[in-house]
């Protein structure tokens, strides 16, 4: 089964947006690693303030009370902070779902805070006073054992976050890299392959006509630089006036292309030059043959490498085409039959003389032979002569004459 350049090319550009992607999902990775680390930091240095408020030298007054204001407001700082990292934790809000639990933590923690700004203040107004003294001091202490074990609890509970970030990162990472590692070796085999088939294609020979073609598009080139040789090596598969096929060469080239046809529509054309037969021979010979060879050149304009044209008749042209839809394939037929109406030359005994065509045109089911889908756009054909010239007719049309 040979394969098509485009659809890897589409697959190798999913691939590589996919690898783009985890790249990305890794930057945020990191980048939200780094947002758990800035929290750590911060309820650490918390921590090291309460620490150093509760042994701040209190022999003189007024420094201590600069000192914890600053100190407090440091730590109301440190609070809004917290909220703002947490805020770009996208991970953490939206994985591990912990937005109730951590905002609520968040919510007790400045609450003991608070709690311990106005003990630390209370015991520092209150130093002086012997009898108050002792109730300060505890009522400090208690404050302070709150917070600190509170800190120490969130540092526990962003440990744990910090775990179940890393045992869904290294899942990710493991399969990525097993994705990612065998779609390297095979995008890497396929285009070797690929490369194996422009080198083929580069150096032409028919010594190596035994080369087994990987992708279908280059396969279908081969067939098209091979085409003139391969007829042209049996003569009776060349029309001898126009050089394209003729009715046997129509049927080898078919039997050998049909197969790259992969999910396209197949028409089948018949198209036959109006007023122009064996029987009635209304010019000279060289004329009539420069004729013949200018409508095979009109069409032949239009051939891809999977199309067969061919002369089948001495005023008959035969045209299979694979297109995408049935549509474009008619509207191809139609341009050719348009350009051949353009085609004027000069008769020196009449004077310019315009060629028209007439056309039966048919979509070839793939369960119907070519000698079968021929029969039909004949008899299309007949039909779009009956009414006139330069018609190109279709199934359709035949049905409603019957109608």
């Amino acid at each position: 089964m040979k394969h098509s350049i485009k659809d890897i090319f589409q697959n190798l550009s999913t691939y590589l947006f996919f690898v783009f992607f985890l790249a990305f999902l890794a930057l945020m990775l990191i980048l939200e690693q780094q947002l758990s680390f800035q929290k750590t930091d911060i309820l650490k240095k918390e921590k090291q303030i309460i620490l150093d408020l509760v042994n701040q030298d209190k022999r003189d007054l007024d420094i201590a009370l600069i000192q914890f204001n600053a100190k407090s407001t440091q730590l109301l700082q440190y609070q809004e902070q917290l909220k703002i990292i947490y805020k770009y934790n996208i991970f953490e809000q939206f994985i591990i779902k912990n937005s109730t639990q951590y905002l609520n933590d968040l919510s007790i923690l400045s609450s003991y805070i608070n709690k311990f700004d106005n003990a630390t203040h209370k015991f520092y107004l209150q130093n002086k006073d012997k009898s108050l003294e002792k109730d300060a001091k505890q009522n400090l202490d208690t404050a302070f054992n709150e917070v600190n074990q509170h800190i120490n609890s969130m540092l526990l509970k962003t440990i744990g976050y910090n775990q179940e970030k890393f045992d869904l990162v290294k899942y990710i990472v493991v399969v990525s890299f097993i994705l990612i590692f065998l779609a390297t070796f095979w995008y890497r085999k396929i285009l070797n392959s690929i490369y194996g088939d422009i080198s083929y294609l580069f150096k032409f020979e028919k010594s190596k006509s035994q080369y087994d073609m990987f992708s279908l598009e280059a396969d279908a080139i081969a067939l098209r630089m091979n085409r003139k040789s391969s007829v042209s090596d049996n003569p009776n598969l060349i029309d001898p006036v126009t050089g394209i096929n003729n009715y046997k060469g129509l049927v080898h080239s078919y039997s050998h292309k049909k197969s790259l046809k992969d999910s396209n529509f197949t028409s089948v054309t018949i198209l036959e030059i109006d007023n122009f037969s064996k029987s009635k021979r209304l010019f000279p010979q060289e004329i009539a043959q420069a004729m013949l060879k200018k409508v095979a050149y009109t069409i032949s304009l239009h051939e891809q490498p999977v199309d067969v044209i061919a002369r089948t008749d001495y005023n008959q042209f035969t045209i299979i085409l694979s297109r995408a839809s049935k549509e474009q394939s008619f509207k191809e037929v139609d341009l050719i039959r348009a350009g051949i109406s353009e085609l004027k030359f000069n008769i020196p005994e009449t004077g310019p003389v315009n060629i028209t065509v007439s056309g039966g045109f048919i979509v070839k089911p793939n369960n119907t032979s070519l000698e079968e889908a021929l029969r039909q756009a004949k008899e299309i054909l007949h039909y779009a002569k009956s009414i006139g010239k330069n018609n190109l007719l279709q199934l359709k049309d035949l049905a409603r004459k019957e109608i």
